[in-house]
């Protein structure tokens, strides 16, 4: 009994040592995602300037949501096609909207996300002045008092009487 347990034990050892070995030898290289370097350096120029639709916060090239992948998959075949990077962009935002441009053109359409952050200020700061402005007048229309008041004010205080 105690030889087969120590020979149970050499065994398992030594399978170990040759499923490692072994495994080892079949490992393959990556393939890489395209066979020309030039497409892949195409796809990443154009995939940091858009945007991934799943992340919004971050670029096609750094996201590695699903979406992101099938995204770039597209763009790959688009470049395979020929199809210049102002093409391509364009496909993409009719396919997706103005959203998958991380710097989306200057057209109507697009006017609220250029100029909306900066009339928002500008309407904040002008509502900010108006109300300190009123404010500021309503303390002063406050503080004044007529020479008719003033003079009540003083018999008061010299008599030492409640209104």
């Amino acid at each position: 009994m105690k030889l087969t347990m120590q020979c149970l034990k050499w065994t398992t050892a030594l399978t170990l040592v040759l499923l490692t070995f072994f495994g080892s030898v079949q490992a393959k290289e990556a393939a890489l995602l395209a066979e020309d370097p030039l497409v892949e350096k195409r796809l990443v120029h154009i995939s940091e300037e858009l945007r991934c639709l799943v992340c919004q916060n971050e670029s096609l090239a750094s996201s590695r949501a699903e979406l992101a992948n099938d995204l770039r998959e597209e763009v790959r075949k688009l470049i395979r096609q020929d199809k210049s990077d102002t093409q391509i962009k364009e496909y993409l935002v009719a396919r997706y909207g103005d959203f998958v441009l991380y710097k989306p053109e200057v057209k109507p359409l697009t006017w609220v996300l250029w100029f909306g952050p900066f009339l928002l200020l500008v309407l904040g700061v002008f509502g900010m002045t108006v109300y300190l402005r009123q404010r500021q007048s309503a303390q002063t229309a406050q503080v004044s008092l007529s020479d008719e008041d003033r003079r009540k004010v003083q018999n008061l205080l010299k008599s030492g009487e409640a209104p």
